[in-house]
């Protein structure tokens, strides 16, 4: 049942348009524009090849480093339901206690034993 809700829903990502999608996705819809501003000179500063040639790969790797981000968060949230969905009664995020307090009064002293 699960595959035929995955391909239920990935026909209906495929009938959207890419601007449609990018919606989602704001941060990947400006990188896509700013490779786009790349090629169109649209601020007119660049002036060889070597120079948007190195303004578009560093919009790849920032563009790759927001698509991983992204699809990380997507993974972590399906993984999520899924849990709480096979058990109802599991907490997924709870705020850890401090099981160590330190009660140095010379931290910056190598060590515990100091005389003075």
């Amino acid at each position: 049942m699960l595959k035929e809700v995955t391909n239920k829903d990935n026909e209906n990502v495929r009938k959207r348009s890419i601007e449609e999608r990018l919606k989602a996705y704001p941060r990947l819809k400006e990188r896509i524009e700013s490779i786009i501003n790349v090629v169109e000179n649209s601020e007119g500063n660049i002036e060889k090849a070597n120079e948007a040639e190195q303004r578009v790969i560093e919009e790849l790797r920032q563009m790759g480093n927001d698509i991983l981000h992204g699809w990380s968060e997507n993974q972590s949230r399906k993984k999520e339901k899924e849990i709480k969905e096979k058990n109802k009664d599991v907490n997924i995020h709870s705020k850890k206690t401090l099981l160590v307090y330190d009660f140095r009064s010379n931290r910056g002293l190598r060590t515990d034993f100091y005389s003075q």
